[in-house]
């Protein structure tokens, strides 16, 4: 089972988002029949078995196994991925964006979805994928945003410029800076 599944098909994202579907693949975290997914869910086997049927054409989910119960060949289903991440392309962008202006929304929305699918597109089967993911909270004053945003940007610069030879493995560095909404 892999960790992260990226979905970039249309036809995926219609069949996970059906509220029945997620949690018949919640239940299929482990190998289960359609059975024993319908008892958990207090549904048909039926019921739970179209719904199987349309996450394997999806492939969202795969049948692992068989076996027979009772002269009945009874298929064994897993969820491909623990969790799965819808790209952002899959909606599409409504109308055009301004100018990219680095300290836009509309900016920071272009640069996430970037993200996003360049973290889909990686290869997950590589045995090492050098990476890190630091994530924090800073309190400025309003009187002391230029300058944080001064420092943020000259020691980024800095870091460009002494890591940004031609040799190497070439890595990409995003960082979002952004109003934290209210908790509530």
């Amino acid at each position: 089972m892999r960790d992260v599944l990226y979905l970039e098909q249309i036809e995926q994202a219609e069949a996970l988002l059906k509220p029945q579907r997620i949690d018949v693949l919640r239940q299929l975290a482990e190998p289960r029949s359609c059975t024993e997914v319908a008892t958990e869910l207090g549904q048909t086997p039926q019921r739970v078995y179209y719904h199987i049927k349309r996450l394997v054409e999806a492939g969202l989910v795969s049948q692992v196994a068989e076996r027979r119960v009772r002269g009945i060949t009874e298929g064994i289903y897993q969820a491909q991925a623990r969790s799965y991440w819808l790209s952002p392309r899959l909606v599409g962008r409504i109308g055009l964006r301004k100018a990219q202006d680095e300290l836009s929304l509309g900016y920071l929305l272009d640069l996430m979805e970037e993200v996003q699918a360049d973290i889909g597109g990686l290869d997950r089967t590589a045995p090492e994928l050098p990476s890190i993911g630091v994530s924090g909270e800073i309190h400025v004053r309003p009187e002391k945003r230029k300058e944080f945003l001064d420092d943020l940007q000259s020691t980024l610069q800095e870091l460009f410029t002494r890591y940004g030879g031609a040799e190497g493995d070439a890595f990409k560095l995003v960082v979002a800076c952004y109003p934290k909404g209210d908790e509530g």
